[in-house]
């Protein structure tokens, strides 16, 4: 999603500060499916909050970002979803220079949410939704982002239910640095002991899906190598007439199959596994028929697609017709209202 400034109504906090997290027994993941056939092994939705008021740094919780509410992970574990990407500000968790210290503060805002999606039986997404920048600027320093990402997978080494992703929609970047980034990150993760763990690594050009061949993203990442393999190519994908998600009308009914094909066809011909990290369409029949259409397709490729997550969800994204036109926050997002029917029938 193509969000640089993060901006936060008065109304929309006020909503997210009267929703207490909910810490009674709650469902857990169930380990065998409910639908006979289900292919799918990730269905979740990406958890906004934390990386909102990406202009002021490092940002006061509760006026600038906020995490995400313990009892929207309970409502969407009971419905069948067991994935959730936790988006975060680099510069928050990790201040100043990229091989410095963790923010202990911001860091144990981030291991609470990940701890507790995580005992649920569901996995976590550790998410730096940084567009590959550190303050603004290009990451270029490899060796620091290396050390940033040993830094932070420290912490979450002991939990095989996390999943790191090595940076948020990179784009407008050389080809070659984004592949050594993501290089980068994957020997500095598995340096900090984090063996077990998927990693998702994502591309230039925003990731996306109907590009990952024509940027480039293909040819320089398919060489990306991990000791534990357990890559996973995260890809985007969003169905307006740009790709960029800001649009609550598709391009068609169709549109959805249509722009991952080519993506498909790369995973297969290469040997890879891949990801639908990000997509969402409007509240409309077009729209519904789309997202179905991909859903389908994936499903139909479960030999290498993993799974889809909706952007997006959060407490402070609002509700109803004055919210945000994808919001998934139960129990009245407009996403959730008028997809939750539909993507729990891909639940694994």
């Amino acid at each position: 999603m193509r969000f640089f400034d993060v901006l936060v109504g008065a109304a929309a906090i006020g909503s997210a500060l009267a929703a207490p997290a909910v810490d009674a027994p709650t469902p857990t993941v169930s380990k065998t499916s409910k639908r006979a056939g289900k292919k799918f092994q990730f269905l979740g939705v990406n958890e906004s909050g934390a990386e909102f008021g990406n202009k002021d740094l490092p940002g006061t919780l509760g006026k600038h970002y906020t995490w995400p509410v313990h009892s929207t992970i309970d409502t969407l574990v009971g419905k069948g979803f067991n994935t959730f990407r936790i988006p975060f500000m680099m510069e928050r968790l990790v201040p100043n220079k990229l091989d410095g210290p963790l923010n202990t503060v911001y860091a144990q805002g981030l291991e609470d949410i990940v701890k507790y999606v995580t005992s649920k039986g569901a996995y976590a997404i550790v998410d730096p939704h940084n567009f590959g920048r550190y303050y603004d600027k290009i990451i270029t320093d490899v060796a620091g982002f290396k050390a940033y990402w040993a830094t932070t997978a420290k912490a979450f080494a002991g939990n095989e239910k996390v999943i790191f992703d090595t940076n948020n929609e990179y784009h407008d970047m050389d080809n070659p640095l984004v592949q050594k980034l993501n290089q980068a990150a994957i020997d500095g993760i598995r340096a900090a002991g984090a063996t077990k763990q998927y990693i998702f690594v994502e591309g230039n050009s925003w990731s996306g899906a109907w590009t990952w061949t024509s940027s480039g993203n293909g040819a320089s990442l398919k060489d990306l190598t991990d000791p534990s393999n357990k890559l996973i190519y995260e890809m985007h994908q969003y169905l307006d007439s740009d790709g960029s998600g800001t649009s609550a009308t598709c391009v068609s009914a169709t549109i959805g199959a249509e722009r991952v094909k080519d993506a498909t066809a790369w995973l297969k011909a290469n040997g890879k596994k891949g990801i639908i990290g990000e997509f969402a369409g409007g509240a409309n029949t077009v729209c519904k028929s789309a997202v179905t259409g991909l859903l389908d397709h994936l499903e139909a490729n479960s030999d290498v697609w993993t799974g889809a997550l909706w952007w997006g969800g959060g407490p402070w994204w609002g509700d109803g017709a004055t919210g945000y036109i994808f919001g998934y926050e139960p129990p009245s997002g407009t996403g959730y209202s008028y997809y939750n029917s539909l993507l729990q029938g891909y639940s694994p």
